[in-house]
């Protein structure tokens, strides 16, 4: 039974995952995105309690 060979299917498991942590990231890490997050204004906003008329 092929299946229970583990030599080449265990090199297949390495080589991808080879390529998973070592080739793709760089390529995914090197986009540009077009618009930079701003920063948003660190002053609080004052907020007011409700007037719940029922209680």
């Amino acid at each position: 039974m092929p299946q229970l060979n583990p030599s080449p299917w265990f090199a297949i498991l390495v080589f991808t995952w080879l390529v998973f942590l070592i080739v793709i990231p760089p390529k995914i890490l090197a986009h540009k995105f077009p618009n930079e997050p701003a920063s948003q204004a660190t002053t609080t906003i004052k907020t007011e309690p409700w007037n719940w008329p029922w209680h």
